[in-house]
């Protein structure tokens, strides 16, 4: 959530750059909601005075007892305004920083786009030819758009995971294993609502939410509460599924692991000073490559235009990964830096030395989607029989060196 004073103090400013994002953002509405407030707080506050300076008798009791009556109404009218600005800014998008461009730039690729001297298959085929992902019968049993890994496929992942952890862990990221199911507080908390309430799953018996990422309950596990300066950064991990109804995506990357309802991920999540945030996030950016690096998988790295980044970022980047079976290049993680945009609404903050509170910066990144990092690996280190090496990083956690028809 932005912050009011913004709205109240460099209006233009602000809207131009939300335009940036948003062409039809009009912040005239907010403004006067805004103007509205104050002059209520004001007149609310004036009577109060006038009532506390009232001399004592019956005819003061009784204009004591008016000011008081009319003290309540303002009151109302106070909280009526005050939900009002709150609705509309929950649905304005973060601010981009300055220098996030307006167009979408790569800042750099490793590796060349891998070929083969055969045709290579898409990892869907591949799959179904070693018996190691079973679309169909996940089909029978969910519907579309969710994946049944067996065999192999369920070694790999789980040895991506000890991988993604281990490696993470030595970068100084926590381990957490957070709940699946969340309050609507906790989704507002990270931004995903009240924008997105069509994208989430929601179980209405108990007012829960399938969480879409780990970044939703990592960004809430220090609401209401004040670090140290010297308690920061926090670098946290989080393996968790993640759930996504996908509204609006259907006919889009329907095949295979690229798009499902259900997959598994890595999310990384920074707490840092409001000045570090900026080199926390290239740091961020280091150790997602070097995870890529490491896989042996050729990657790019994107940063995104103004229009194009999540709600709650200020400056985001992509990383892509070759697809050879699909021959495009495919996202497997964003990182972003938030800002204060999430802190705000969390009132997460940290107390200076000198006493001064402020709200942190925040940042989040997938240390990797398992699915379509699975996906890649598949498709890069196919051989022309059908079988798949594996990378050699993995071997130590997979306890085999080649995914073969079992």
């Amino acid at each position: 959530m932005i912050d009011i004073k913004l709205i109240r103090e460099k209006r233009e400013e602000t809207e131009a750059a939300l335009r940036r994002r948003d062409k039809g953002i009009n912040l005239g509405s907010l403004a006067e909601a805004d103007k509205r407030w104050r002059e209520i707080l004001k007149k609310t506050e004036d009577l109060r005075k006038e009532r506390r300076e009232l001399s004592k008798g019956p005819e003061a009791r009784e204009a004591g007892k008016k000011i008081k009556e009319e003290i309540e109404k303002m009151e109302q009218e106070l909280k009526e305004q005050e939900a009002k600005i709150e609705e509309t800014l929950l649905v304005l998008p973060n601010i981009p920083d300055a220098d996030s461009p307006d167009e979408q730039r790569m800042v750099k690729q490793e590796g060349a786009e891998k070929t083969f001297s055969f045709g290579a298959r898409p990892h869907w085929d591949l799959g179904k030819l070693l018996d190691i992902l079973d679309f169909e019968t996940a089909s029978q049993v969910s519907g579309a758009r969710f994946p049944l890994l067996k065999n192999a496929a369920v070694r790999l992942e789980l040895a991506l995971l000890n991988f993604f952890m281990e490696e993470n862990r030595k970068k100084g990221y926590r381990e957490v294993i957070p709940p699946y199911l969340v309050l609507a507080e906790t989704m507002k908390g990270t931004g995903q609502l009240p924008k997105f309430e069509e994208e989430l799953y929601r179980c209405d018996r108990d007012s829960l939410y399938l969480i879409p990422t780990g970044e939703v309950p990592l960004g809430n596990i220090f609401r209401d509460k004040i670090f140290e300066e010297d308690n920061l950064p926090v670098s946290m991990q989080a393996f968790s599924p993640c759930f996504r109804r996908e509204a609006g995506s259907y006919g889009k990357d329907t095949k295979g692991l690229i798009r499902n309802h259900q997959f598994h991920k890595v999310e990384l999540f920074k707490f840092t000073k409001p000045e570090d945030s900026v080199q926390a996030l290239q740091s961020m950016l280091n150790d997602v490559s070097d995870l890529l690096r490491k896989l042996g998988l050729p990657f790019r790295i994107l940063e995104l235009a103004c229009w194009d980044m999540g709600f709650s970022a200020a400056h985001a980047y992509d990383f892509e990964v070759w697809m050879p079976g699909e021959k495009r290049w495919l996202e497997v993680s964003s990182c972003s830096n938030c800002r204060d945009f999430q802190s705000r609404r969390t009132k997460t903050r940290v107390r200076r030395k000198d006493g001064k509170i402020e709200f942190v910066h925040t940042l989040n990144g997938s240390g990797l989607a398992l699915g379509r990092i699975m996906a890649a690996i598949i498709e890069n280190y196919q051989r022309e029989d059908s079988r798949v090496d594996v990378p050699e990083t993995l071997r130590k956690y997979m306890g085999q060196d080649l995914i073969a028809r079992e």
